[in-house]
This record gives structure tokens, sequence and C-alpha cells, in this order.
């Protein structure tokens, strides 16, 4: 389009801080709607492919990443007491490195720092309370009582979004998948330069995962029940009970956990819009598309894919409209493909039953699901 656009977007995560940055650079007047008070992420630390750092090139903040990260290109299988039973090499998409450990909290600053150096404004504590899309554009008002007309309105406001409930009712609610993720944030070991992932047979999986030079994450996901919370007086604990059949590091990471508030306990939702996921000129993108169980590790990659080819697809594009066409059809069938084969992962390591799509897809393993996600998306 050779004309500057008004976007909103609904949401400050990885996603809609990455499509800030994109817009702001190629010059148009966007706005961040963000709910918390601040640009921070709750959690722990999260993986970077080389998909996802492709796009942080294109954005201009990989060297920033990787300053605040550790990068890694070998995947190690090690047994329950940490001796490797295998090392597979990461493949890359061109010259970004194959991955990047950063901590959320770290990621947040980068990108909120390159989205407001672009021009893009940011403003904290608010949400969307109401939407009117006359087709030609969106006026929208906000819980802080202000009202703006805007060229598009794009929502990566999460797996719980609002958004997505004001668009499609409750037609499209996460669904839980029976299982949780466990993570903790500990002191690296100097043996830990890469993703290690110990396994104890079906019944365990731990996986720890370089976040900079001096700290890690240790997670495993376990199934639980629904309505199962840690207890907060003893969580530490509860994984260590979980984890007990491994030793080595994993068991060395544990006993550094002392803290059981340091445990972050969330539970593994998929959502699946299956109308399409624009609705006139509101445009619904990462997790409250698409969100995936964790097993591919591209949740994040995922929302900053669509984030740079909507802002690719809005200069292709002879209008808004046509543009958000061009984009759901270059993004649905790869970011649909990720969420069926990262259930399909969880199904595998934990023994529960597959389909016959899930067992066509896992004939690839992961290393080819690696390869393809570093093809062009």
């Amino acid at each position: 389009m050779a004309t500057s656009l008004r976007v909103l977007i609904h949401g400050g995560g990885i996603g809609g801080l990455a499509l800030a940055t994109a817009l702001a650079r190629r010059g148009h007047t966007v706005e961040v709607a963000e709910l918390r008070e601040e640009l921070d992420a709750l959690g722990v630390g999260i993986i970077q492919p080389s998909n996802a750092l492709h796009v942080m090139r294109e954005l201009g903040v990989l060297d920033a990443c990787l300053a605040e990260g550790f990068a890694w290109d070998v995947l190690t299988i090690a047994d329950p007491a940490g001796n490797p039973l295998a090392r597979i090499p990461q493949p890359r998409m061109g010259d970004a490195p194959a991955s990047n450990g950063i901590p959320r909290p770290a990621l947040a600053r980068v990108l909120g720092g390159a989205a407001v150096a672009a021009g893009a404004k940011v403003r904290l504590g608010v949400t969307v309370t109401a939407l009117d899309d006359d087709g030609t554009g969106v006026t929208v008002t906000l819980s802080d009582g202000s009202t703006d007309r805007w060229d598009l309105v794009a929502g990566f406001d999460g797996i719980g979004s609002p958004l997505r409930t004001r668009l499609y009712g409750d037609r499209y609610a996460p669904a839980y998948t029976g299982f949780a993720n466990w993570r903790v944030t500990v002191p690296r070991l100097p043996d830990v330069r890469g993703v290690v992932m110990a396994t104890a047979g079906r019944e365990a999986k731990a996986l720890l995962t370089p976040i900079t030079d001096e700290l890690m994450y240790l997670g495993a996901v376990f199934a639980e029940d629904e309505d199962f919370r840690p207890d907060p007086e003893r969580a530490h604990e509860e994984l260590a009970e979980r984890l007990a059949a491994f030793s080595g590091p994993v068991a060395e990471a544990l006993a550094a956990v002392t803290d059981p508030s340091a445990v972050v306990y969330s539970r593994i939702s998929q959502v699946t819009v299956e109308e399409p996921w624009h609705v006139g000129r509101v445009v619904l993108a990462g997790d409250a598309a698409h969100a995936s169980t964790p097993h591919l590790a591209q949740g994040a990659a995922m929302a900053v894919e669509d984030a740079l080819v909507l802002a690719e697809s809005l200069d292709a594009a002879p209008s808004v409209p046509e543009a958000l066409e061009a984009w759901e059809a270059r993004r649905r069938p790869r970011a649909l493909w990720v969420q069926a084969m990262s259930r399909a992962v969880l199904k595998q390591e934990t023994g529960t039953p597959t389909t016959p799509e899930e067992d066509a897809l896992l004939e690839t393993g992961i290393p080819g699901a690696a390869h393809v996600l570093v093809k062009p998306y």
C-alpha cells in the first residue's frame, strides 16, 4: 500500500511488539494497547529457533537478542543420569543462528525498545472496550475512555484473547490438553551449552535450556487434573517428586530450587480459530488465533512470523481487506501444521493414543519438522 496506515495493536507481548516494530519502521502510525502496567513478561526463558531469529534480524534486533541470551546449535538427548545418548545439530534459516535461549523479560525489553525507537506509541493499563467497524475503518474505545479511528486493529492478545471473544463469542475458548508445564530458572551448569533433553521412558522428560551465561531453566511436562494447582508452600518439592527418576544434572538443578514461588506452572491449552482469522478490519494472530503446545518451541516463533508477514502483506496489497486475505492464505497452513505436529509430539512423548493423521506427521520425526520450519514462511 502506498499510503501510511493507522494501526492499533491489542496486546504488547512478543507478537504485538514485533508487529509494532515492523509497521513503525515502514512509516505507519502504530499504537499498542496493553492491559499490563509495564512491558514485562511473566515466566522464565524462551527458545528462539532459527526461524524466529530470522524475524529478529528483519526487525533489526537480532544482535540485541543474542547479547541478552545464549545461542546454541546442538540438541542433546540424555538418559536419566544425564549421560548423552545423541547429539542432534539443529538446522538454520539463512544465516541466523540455530537457536537462542533468552529470558522472557529480556526479550520484552528488546522488542519494546525497538518498537518505541521505531516510532510506535505504547499505552499501558488499557484495553479495548468497544469496536465499531464500518468497512472503511474501525472506531475503537479504550478502557480509559479515549476513542480513536484506525485502518486496522490487530489482536496479539494471547491465548485468552478478549478480542477473540468479542469477535467470535465463546466458540474458540482455550481447550485444555490434560497436561501442564512446570518451569523454574536455576544457575546454568557448565556442561549445559544447548538444550539437554533427559528422558526416563514415557513417564517423564526434563529439559535444561540455557538462557544466559549464568542462567538456564528446567522444564517438564506432566499430565495434571484440570483443577490442580501446585501447593504454594511446596511447589518445588512437588516438582522434585515428579522428577524423582532423574539424577545427574536434572537433580543438581532441582537442588538449587529452594523457593516454591520460583516454580512457574502453566496448563497447556490449545486454540484453533476455524473461521477466518479476520472479521472486517479486525484480525487475530499468534496465540489468539492458533495457540499450540510447546513441544516444537514454536509458539512465539509463529507469532513473530505472523507479525512480519502481516507487515509484508500490507506493503504488497492495494487495500487492507486484500492484505488480510493474502496474509491468512500464507499463515494458516504453516501455523496449523505446527499446532498439529506439536500436539502429536506431546501425545507421542506421553504415550497418549494418536490418530492416523498424527501418526503420519510423526513419521517425519522432530528433526524433519525442524527442517520444515527453516524453509521460507
